[in-house]
């Protein structure tokens, strides 16, 4: 009776526009004021246990490892180095798009990161190039989803939090997803512009200044490797290898490149406050709400009602798919990692399901809902770029996001995609 108040309340409060945080804790009080209120003694404890994980320092630096490469002048050199690397292919803004989402997600950590800086210059330079706005909008939102999938990245980091699972294999399980859909999405783009001519004439290139282009590129490229081989080889921590990131992105934003200033720094550094904060407020109240789920047993009674139930396996993974695609719909990432994980990964290791390949189908099945109606939050930022209604940049993006959808069933049933990498960390 409790339990089924408590996510009462939650939903209305939810409903009612509260903060997901403040929902989450205020249904959790209620829990503990109808089933024993000396529960509330153990409230403060409890949620600062949510915040004082190893791993949760690295969040932070990593966030402002992406703010500080976003104000260093990177996202023109990516773009430019994309363009250099497509053009065997054949040149056009489609492929650099999706390109550039491959290695700015590697290094931001952040899908709507990604759309922010490269939506801002792909988006208007390909509808000057005779890009439609709806192809341009909609590649570079659904290209966008690699930045949570490619490591580093901050859900991960989150879902390592609250699972337990090895920052190192986390990290490595969505490496191969990442890149299959941006492998299936380029492939896509192609097609698509090639049936309908959208690639302009490529332009000729001189080798001093493809010279340069190649320099730059390849230096920023360098730190997610880095990141990657020293964290999954046991160089170092998560937190040591961020915060060893962060002094790379300042070096090359003051010593290379030479655009980083120390008004920027300031600027990174309060974002960076804000948006970790906001998080570990979440992470820190939905530790109570971890803390009920474990007391009422409730992944235990899901799993043995689905397993008394003989349902096909095949049939509670695609279930799990749905109801990920369904939540990352209307939740943001992050809470739904912290609400979904404690009560689905126990279930789904029933099934014989791992803590990794669980791992991965989340985050590029919550990756999706980000280029979703009705909040997406990629959506909404690319609305604000383009002037165009969510709905509309939707329609322009579903051919690509087919393509997620494709990487996540596959992520689903071959768990090879997920556990191969990891099997050597």
């Amino acid at each position: 009776m409790q339990l089924s108040l408590m996510f009462l309340a939650l939903i209305i409060l939810l409903a009612i526009g509260v903060p997901i945080a403040f929902s989450i804790g205020a249904s959790g009080i209620l829990y503990m004021l109808l089933t024993n209120p000396s529960f509330l003694l153990t409230f403060p404890q409890r949620v600062w246990s949510g915040t004082e994980s190893f791993i949760i320092i690295a969040m932070p630096l990593f966030m402002l490892t992406g703010e500080l490469m976003n104000h260093s002048g990177l996202t023109r050199r990516l773009i430019d180095f994309s363009m250099l690397l497509v053009k065997p292919i054949n040149g056009g803004l489609g492929e650099v798009n999706v390109v550039a989402s491959m290695i700015f997600g590697g290094i931001s950590g952040s899908s709507v990161a990604d759309t922010s800086a490269l939506g801002s210059i792909l988006i208007p330079d390909m509808v000057k190039q005779g890009y439609p706005l709806s192809f341009s909008a909609g590649v570079t939102v659904a290209s966008s989803t690699m930045g949570m999938i490619i490591p580093p990245s901050v859900p991960m980091l989150m879902y390592a939090m609250v699972s337990g699972a090895s920052v190192a294999k986390i990290f490595l399980a969505g490496l191969i997803p990442g890149i299959l859909i941006g492998v299936t999405q380029l492939v896509l783009t192609y097609v698509i512009s090639k049936r309908n001519h959208y690639h302009p004439p490529k332009e000729k290139l001189g080798y001093r200044k493809a010279a340069k282009i190649a320099k730059d590129g390849s230096l920023a490229v360098i730190m997610p490797l880095l990141i990657i081989i020293t964290v999954s080889f046991g160089v170092a921590t998560a937190s040591e290898s961020a915060g060893i990131a962060a002094l790379y992105a300042m070096a090359l934003g003051f010593l290379v490149y030479k655009e980083l200033k120390w008004s920027d720094v300031k600027v990174a550094l309060k974002k960076t406050f804000m948006m970790s904060s906001s998080i570990m407020i979440i992470g820190g109240f939905t530790m109570i709400f971890t803390w009920i789920l474990a007391v009422e047993q409730v992944p235990a009674h899901i799993g043995t009602f689905l397993v008394n139930s003989n349902i096909p396996t095949w049939l509670v993974f695609l279930l799990l798919d749905v109801l990920i695609l369904v939540l990352g719909t209307f939740l943001d990432v992050t809470p739904c990692i912290l609400l979904i994980s404690p009560i689905l990964l126990p279930v789904m290791q029933q099934f014989g399901m791992s803590s990794l390949q669980f791992g991965a189908i989340l985050i590029v099945g919550l990756a999706i809902g980000l280029v979703t109606p009705p909040v997406g939050m990629c959506l909404n930022v690319a609305s604000k770029i383009c002037g165009m209604d969510i709905v509309a940049i939707f329609k322009g993006a579903l051919p690509f996001i087919i393509c997620n959808v494709i990487v996540l069933v596959g992520v689903t049933f071959i768990p090879a995609l997920s556990m191969w990498l990891p099997s050597f960390a």
